[in-house]
């Protein structure tokens, strides 16, 4: 499918007849983080089922809602839930929810994830801020002919996870005496968990944590010069770590317990935005 700008217009403008604002601030939830959509006041809740020309969430895990409301004093957008290649959908899909939060108004992105730990040092339930991504092969969520209002079709990634919001989410930690880490994500395209030896070789290129999810939605971000953070909650170690099979219960029971500071450092890291 060719996509338009005019496909992205009528889902961004379904949305704001439900709203008399702009939001500025998305937050994007992974993996067993959505309790934290709880605390936005003066919700409004839309399915994504009934958004034109948006995606349907089919992980369990994901509410599959757009949450929109005050969130530590902001006018915010989430998306609890969010959309993987693993699901089947094109990469070029994938970019369809960022660019529809960038009509909305939204300037800054908080993209959330619970990610397998391949940097030893890190324990399940620590939070990484992401300094960087890599991402090997595969498509582009970005890919087919340039939409020129959502930017140009070759653009820099250097500064992709902006540095002034690494440096607060830093602060705020220490202040909260939060454990965190900063570190590369390296991005994955599932659903079956890495094995232990793709875990050592994400280990010798650089990757501190892994996922699948996030980096098309920081890519298409990128492309439309949205500020962007990235937080990984470290569900698990990554294969080969431990003499244990990975299970998703062990990664939403992981992210259930340390969901309390994951959640008191977001709405911190909101009100200082």
């Amino acid at each position: 499918m060719t996509y338009t700008y005019e496909y992205f217009k009528e889902s961004a403008d379904y949305i704001l007849d439900k709203i008399d604002y702009r939001p500025e601030i998305a937050l994007v939830l992974g993996s067993s983080l959505g309790s934290l959509a709880e605390e936005i006041k003066d919700q409004v809740v839309i399915d994504y089922k009934d958004i034109p020309n948006f995606l349907e969430t089919t992980v369990k895990s994901h509410a599959g809602k757009l949450i929109l409301g005050e969130l530590a004093g902001k006018k915010v957008a989430c998306m609890s839930g969010r959309f993987h290649y693993y699901e089947g959908y094109d990469f070029e899909q994938l970019a369809i929810p960022i660019r529809v939060l960038h009509l909305l108004g939204v300037k800054t992105v908080i993209l959330t994830n619970a990610a397998g730990a391949v940097n030893t040092s890190y324990s399940p339930g620590e939070i990484m801020i992401i300094s960087d991504h890599i991402k090997l092969g595969e498509g582009s969520p970005v890919r087919g002919p340039n939409i020129a209002e959502f930017g140009p079709r070759f653009f820099d990634m250097s500064n992709t996870y902006t540095q002034e919001y690494r440096e607060l989410a830093k602060q705020v930690a220490y202040e909260l005496d939060i454990k965190i880490n900063e570190g590369v994500y390296f991005y994955c395209t599932g659903p079956q968990f890495e094995s232990p030896a793709e875990i050592r070789a994400i280990r010798i290129l650089g990757g501190d944590a892994v996922g699948m999810s996030t980096v098309t939605e920081a890519i298409t971000a990128a492309q439309c010069g949205m500020k962007v953070l990235g937080l990984s909650l470290m569900s698990n170690m990554a294969a080969g770590v431990l003499d244990q099979p990975i299970t998703t219960e062990e990664v939403r029971e992981t992210a259930k317990q340390a969901s309390k500071d994951f959640k008191l450092l977001l709405r911190e890291i909101v009100r200082r935005m």
